[in-house]
């Protein structure tokens, strides 16, 4: 129970973001302002823990061996091509919050994060492209549940296209595709490293990408000491540290499937929010249409778990 409750608590922290990057545009902060101090926030948590995890691991090796010098095999095995290779990895999720809050600046955050979360199909068919192979019927029929769930929580049968600001539509479906990337290449770059390393090196390409976007002033003119501070703190803790710690301590106990399914739980909480706290519009349409697109998340893993029995019985058989 707590590994799921891990993985369900990280997703509802990213659900808080498109909340707060609003009330942060509402303060007059730029994007680059806003992203650059949620990265850094991210990067100096990530290193502090990665520090005191290497603090912990060479207490371990003194217990273990009596050395008073002992040496980490842990951080060492990491060398300048791994750690390159997890910075190159790490700047698809730069560019995805880019996008994705770049697009908070044309549409409501309950839409924005419902084309987020475009990146489950796309993801799909890159995976068809690169692998040459067809998705099968229960993923088409997902993909055509997903599709229809997005128009009903877009509210687009209710209000038609015409209220939709297009470059807000566009940097909302380029964060899912880029979200997508993210999910492709952070899974295959350097996976036998320490989840806690890996983080803070993937963090650390993501701040030199959007560092070199957008510089910095911000630390040096005495920005940083506003309310800029905060808000990059509250972004930082809840979208670049917490959930990738609590994900690496649920997923591997519950596998990807029920984490999938788990991590959807960031939609809900995110058109919630931009409800109550932004006294955005959301109708009970549009709140069947989320439902939808929850179930087209659950779909694949509820027709895997249906099989299982099937394939018991017949193994016994």
């Amino acid at each position: 129970m707590k590994y799921i409750l891990s993985v369900f608590l990280g997703a509802v922290s990213y659900g808080i973001l498109s909340t707060i990057v609003v009330k942060a545009y509402g303060q007059g902060y730029t994007l680059g302002e806003v992203v650059g101090t949620q990265l850094l926030t991210g990067f100096l948590l990530a290193w502090g823990l990665a520090w005191f995890t290497k603090w912990k691991e060479n207490r371990k090796a003194m217990a273990q061996a009596g050395d008073p010098n002992p040496t980490v095999a842990t951080a060492a095995a990491l060398t300048w091509k791994h750690r390159l290779m997890l910075m190159a990895a790490g700047m698809p999720t730069a560019i995805t919050g880019l996008v994705y809050y770049h697009s908070l600046r044309y549409i409501p955050a309950s839409l924005a994060i419902i084309l987020l979360f475009q990146f489950t199909w796309i993801g799909v068919l890159i995976q068809a492209a690169s692998q040459r192979k067809r998705p099968n019927g229960v993923m088409i029929i997902t993909l055509i549940v997903l599709f229809g769930g997005t128009l009903l929580a877009a509210g687009v049968l209710e209000q038609g296209t015409g209220g939709f600001n297009l470059m807000g539509i566009l940097f909302g479906l380029l964060a899912a595709v880029s979200y997508s990337l993210f999910i492709l290449f952070s899974g295959k770059a350097v996976p036998e490293a320490n989840p806690v390393y890996r983080s803070a090196w993937m963090l650390t390409g993501g701040l030199v990408l959007v560092f070199v976007l957008f510089p910095p002033t911000y630390l040096f003119n005495g920005e940083i000491v506003s309310q800029l501070m905060m808000f990059g703190f509250l972004l930082g803790l809840f979208g670049a540290f917490i959930p990738p710690i609590l994900f690496a301590v649920g997923v591997p106990h519950i596998g990807g499937g029920m984490s999938s399914i788990l991590g959807a739980s960031e939609l809900p909480v995110a058109v919630m929010l931009s409800s109550l706290v932004l006294n955005e519009h959301v109708s009970a349409l549009q709140w069947g249409g989320v439902i939808l697109v929850l179930l087209g998340v659950a779909l694949p893993e509820l027709y895997k778990f249906k099989q299982r029995p099937q394939a018991r019985t017949l193994s016994y058989k």
